[in-house]
């Protein structure tokens, strides 16, 4: 009889569900993707008990299961533990984040999600519910799906009970923990601050990471080294008075720095962007900061990173090619989305069951659909399309054209990053088509990179990257790696300001419809990679055969290729 663990995030953003079998994962899935409201919801003092219905039922059906069949349910949070966080700050919002009655409610609501759950189950699952600490869940999230049977493990983000950073080493089946850096010293929070300051949202930190790029990090590298202070042994302080993390007070950034927040980011000015690239710099410093204790106090070869800052692509790319490690892997779903796999591997591996057996190198494990269900469809929609032998050697013969395509294939990705099955694909050649992007579908900033997915035969003949380490997540699109100059002005498209790239590398045996759309490509134009970027338009990416449509049919992609369907604009 086989065993089955369900993990859940709920408590902050990136609502998700993830259910093992027998130890292999068989499914994992974000909420935004079917609710279509970005990150699930957002993270209020007194919504930490919203769960992802959605996508727990998508699990339970991908599974054939219900409830009563599920050993146990993994939740990425320890309710008790947070109660360490009141009276860490003088500068809050009373009944919010940090103050006493604020905290309570936190508290009050993360308890009733036993109960809560349960009605949604239509049976009593309390006794089944295990609460693992916030980052032992980002640790677990990475290590247990690694290819490491040892490994130093580093999770950065903004804050889970109370811990920020969490620095520990895994071997077989257990982890033990090294460090712990709580708050208020906190890298992911200083990224959601400046983001604010900058003009964006507190989820925009990869806005901030490609605004980076314009500025100059020395013009402000002094006011950082106010914010932030290197200790000895991997340890770090961040100012709380200066950041004020729980008050929307600006007041000690604006006298730092000398220029005052901005109310959008439109307004941005070179100091401003200078802000950017000094954050970027200190991060990159924090976190080899970080690793080069881990390397030391561990011996180990391999590294795993989680937490919302391992999704920092630029910070990846300088602990590659620091050597302090030979093997890097970075789970996908690094945000919170990725607890609830955390969650649920640290049931199976350390707490319950059995031995580890299962390597995420891929990231497919979302909802997928037949030829059947997507002709239905496309007829629902009373649109006009013909279905093709192969799909992938004319989607290629139109990129080549100059079309802009939506690429809608298989299961549907995990984790951020649109990795060719749920992707708008056009020719990176054309140096015009980022701005043709932007007018026509993506209504992006001007500044921000595409990114392009490669062939991974042929990556290392157009991008620098570093041989001193080595990384599967070059698959999951977690790196920015310098475009080879001599190939620069081939693939402008691609090729971000600072001349680097976050290229996704494409594998045959990983993804053979797409890596034939490359192949051929490739064959028509001698460049190996088409530019990637999210099938969506300032909205959760699609999910289902009618998001897709639907998408197409507001925007002004010229085909949509589906399946083995293709669909041109009328």
């Amino acid at each position: 009889m086989s065993t089955y663990i369900l993990g859940i995030n709920s408590v902050y953003h990136e609502l998700s569900a993830c259910l093992l079998k027998d130890g292999k994962l068989i499914a994992a899935v974000e909420e935004e993707r079917f609710t279509r409201l970005k990150h699930g919801k957002p993270a209020l003092i007194d919504n930490p008990e919203i769960l992802p219905q959605e996508s727990i039922k998508f699990c339970l059906k991908k599974a054939d299961i219900n409830f009563d069949e599920i050993a146990k349910i993994g939740i990425s949070f320890q309710p008790q533990a947070r109660l360490k966080n009141i009276g860490l700050d003088k500068n809050f919002v009373e009944g919010d984040w940090g103050s006493r009655s604020g905290e309570e409610i936190f508290f009050r609501k993360l308890m009733s999600i036993p109960r809560l759950l349960s009605e949604f189950a239509g049976c009593d699952v309390s006794p089944k519910i295990v609460w693992v600490p916030h980052h032992i869940s980002h640790a677990g999230s990475a290590f247990y799906v690694s290819p490491f049977n040892e490994a130093a493990i580093l999770t950065v983000d903004g804050i889970g009970e109370t811990t920020s950073t969490w620095l520990g080493l895994g071997k077989g089946n257990e982890m033990q923990v090294i460090k712990e850096i709580v708050y208020p010293n906190s890298i992911g929070f200083m990224w959601e601050k400046l983001s604010k300051f900058l003009g964006f949202s507190e989820y925009d930190a990869s806005k901030v990471m490609g605004l980076a790029s314009y500025g100059d990090p020395k013009k402000y590298a002094s006011e950082f080294k106010k914010i932030v202070k290197f200790k000895p042994e991997g340890e770090f302080t961040t100012d709380l008075d200066i950041l004020r993390f729980r008050a929307d007070d600006y007041g000690p950034l604006e006298k730092l720095f000398g220029v005052k927040k901005l109310a959008t980011s439109a307004e941005r000015t070179p100091e401003h962007e200078a802000i950017a690239a000094a954050l970027q710099a200190i991060t990159n410093e924090m976190i080899i900061h970080l690793a080069t204790f881990l390397a030391k106090k561990t011996k180990a070869e391999n590294i795993c990173l989680a937490g919302g800052v391992a999704l920092n692509c630029v910070s990846n790319y300088e602990l590659m090619r620091s050597g302090l490690f030979k093997n890097m892997y970075i789970q996908p779903a690094a945000n919170d989305a990725g607890t609830a796999l955390g969650a649920a591997g640290y049931i199976w591996s350390e707490s319950y069951f059995g031995q580890r057996s299962f390597v995420m190198d891929n990231t497919y494990w979302g909802p997928e659909f037949s030829d059947a269900e997507v002709e239905a469809a496309l007829k629902k929609e009373k649109v006009t399309y013909q279905k093709l032998e192969n799909i992938s050697a004319e989607t290629a013969k139109l990129l080549a054209a100059g079309k802009i395509i939506g690429w809608f294939q298989g299961k549907m990705e995990w984790g951020p990053r649109a990795l060719g099955n749920r992707s708008l694909l056009v020719d990176p050649r054309d140096r015009n088509m980022k701005e043709t992007l932007n007018l026509r579908i993506k209504k992006r900033e001007s500044f921000r990179p595409f990114a392009p997915s490669v062939l991974s035969e042929y990556a290392a003949d157009w991008f620098e990257i570093p041989t001193i380490c080595n990384s599967v997540s070059t698959e999951f699109m977690e790196f920015a790696f310098p475009v080879k100059k001599s190939k620069r002005e081939l693939v402008p498209a691609i090729t971000h300001v600072d001349g680097t790239s976050r290229i996704q590398t494409v594998k045959r045996e990983i993804n053979p419809k797409y890596h034939l759309l490359l192949s051929e490509f490739y064959r028509i134009t001698g460049v190996p990679m088409v530019l990637n970027t999210s099938f969506n338009e300032n909205e959760p990416i699609v999910c289902t055969p009618l998001d897709a449509i639907r998408t197409f049919q507001r925007t002004k992609m010229d085909y949509l290729a589906i399946n083995n369907f293709l669909v041109k604009k009328e």
